[in-house]
């Protein structure tokens, strides 16, 4: 029966697993019931994009990636952002994962877009920043930003995620 991974097989996952189930964890990032990932990067929207009824038929909006200053640090003006996260992740085709944005990002006035981790992703994700705060927003490389929450499915997909984002920042 599928559910929450949590505990002693979350951490068996991550740390004992091959591959495991998020590469390059500190022991930090493992929370009871997720795993907290940092930012790598910054990129800064540049342009617009579209989405058809056919995969074709799209175009993801270009974007610029934004250099911290000396200390690791990016100023963030309100406005919308990508951010590139640190750790590959590496979902068996038993797995999937959700995304939620850690407390404390929101209490800053700024929120996190995420989508389905599909069973057989493999990858550096990315993941929206929306800057809602009209004073800005500081953030550190290497902050964790989210905790992605795994859930072990009733049954194992066949194949896995074949999509175009398939090991993408890797």
């Amino acid at each position: 029966m599928g559910g929450i991974i949590a505990g002693k097989k979350l951490k068996e996952l991550v740390f004992s697993h091959q591959p495991p189930l998020v590469e390059g964890v500190k022991e930090l990032q493992l929370q009871p019931n997720g795993v907290e990932l940092t930012v790598d990067k910054v990129l800064a929207l540049s342009g617009g994009g579209y989405l058809g009824a056919d995969n074709a038929d799209r175009q993801v909006a270009p974007a610029e990636e934004i250099t911290p200053n000396g200390q690791g640090w990016w100023q963030l003006p309100f406005g919308v952002y990508r951010l590139v996260l640190s750790e590959a992740v590496h979902i068996p085709t038993n797995i999937c994962a959700l995304a939620r944005p850690r407390s404390s990002i929101l209490r800053c006035g700024v929120s996190l877009g995420t989508a389905l981790w599909d069973s057989g992703y493999q990858g550096r994700s990315e993941v929206l920043c929306v800057v809602h705060n009209p004073q800005g927003f500081r953030l550190q490389k290497g902050a964790r930003v989210l905790q992605l929450i795994f859930f072990e499915l009733d049954e194992e997909v066949e194949g896995g995620y074949k999509g175009r984002y398939q090991g993408e920042n890797m």
